[in-house]
């Protein structure tokens, strides 16, 4: 009983942060899609450097680009907390986003088409660029099923209200992060139904790969279920057409088979290498875009990489 008045102040706080999300919500649901856009990036770039995420971006900027130039590290800092506002402001009305034929152009909708029409599952990887969770809506609408993947938050009430918004533009089959997510995308696999995973982030005992010339612990899961069903990677990424606004180009790239050596070790290995290579190749395209403020080295990289402001 002793833990009872904290498990009820943790309840409140919960429903106080989740009273506030979906204020925001609303709010964000009652003004032009591209006024949204634009104040969500004006708030992050005078909010953003005040955080401590702010530092581990920066980091990770230096990390990634060792011979860049100072001046050009700060602007890529600040550029990229505009893309972060835009996508978080953007979240609560991505359905309309998607609803509007004029601010989505996918190049290689063919290969959804084709994958469409084969009726054979593959397993759909990318990285957090730009306005992520459109390659979740590209995907649905063209008609293919398949599961989605994220982490769910740590506040039972917001993720709720998250869940909510991501049905609005079609996402039903959601897998959470963890031991239960991966059963329910084996599970869909083996009924010959797609999935789609996140492949950009640390993972603590993942494969060690390089990422920017420099070691990354990197999820095997994307490899390993393509390997395992014998299917192909098929990459996507998105990234913004306007400077300013709500305008997108999302990519299908060529997939990717993986040779299956019977070696399955070496094999995810050096499928997750494969995986590193395209998103690092789509970081230097746009790097304002992507999503820098998680650590996705290990500790011992950011702490010979940090240095004063």
């Amino acid at each position: 009983m002793t833990d009872s008045p904290t498990k009820m102040r943790q309840v409140v706080l919960w429903r106080i942060e989740a009273l506030a999300f979906d204020l925001a919500q609303f709010l964000s649901r009652t003004f032009p899609i591209d006024a949204v856009s634009n104040f969500g990036a004006w708030v992050a770039q005078r909010l953003g450097p005040l955080t401590s995420p702010n530092r581990v971006a920066l980091t990770n900027l230096r990390i990634a680009f060792p011979e860049a130039p100072q001046a050009e590290i700060d602007r890529l800092l600040h550029a990229q907390w505009g893309e972060f506002g835009r996508w978080a402001a953007e979240f609560p009305v991505l359905d309309r986003i998607v609803a509007d034929p004029s601010r989505i152009e996918v190049i290689g909708a063919e290969r959804l088409a084709q994958i469409r029409e084969d009726g054979k599952p593959v397993v759909f990887f990318s990285g957090h660029f730009s306005s992520m969770e459109l390659m979740s809506a590209v995907i649905l609408h063209a008609g293919i099923d398949c599961w989605m993947t994220g982490r769910d938050t740590n506040n039972p009430y917001v993720n709720a209200s998250i869940r909510k918004s991501r049905r609005r533009y079609g996402v039903v089959k959601f897998a959470p992060k963890g031991a239960r997510g991966t059963r329910d995308l084996l599970r869909a696999l083996g009924r010959g139904e797609s999935v789609a995973l996140m492949a950009d982030q640390k993972f603590n005992g993942g494969i060690a790969a390089p990422f920017f010339g420099v070691t990354a612990h990197t999820a095997p899961g994307s490899a390993t279920f393509a390997l395992r069903f014998g299917v192909p990677l098929q990459p996507m990424s998105v990234r913004r057409k306007t400077a300013e606004g709500a305008h997108y180009q999302v990519i299908v790239h060529e997939p990717i088979w993986l040779e299956d050596t019977g070696d399955r070790d070496a094999d995810v290995e050096a499928g997750v290498r494969r995986i590193n290579a395209f998103i690092e190749d789509r970081v230097r395209e746009r790097p304002h875009e992507w999503f820098w403020v998680h650590k996705r080295w290990p500790n011992e990289t950011y702490k010979k990489a940090a240095k004063p402001a």
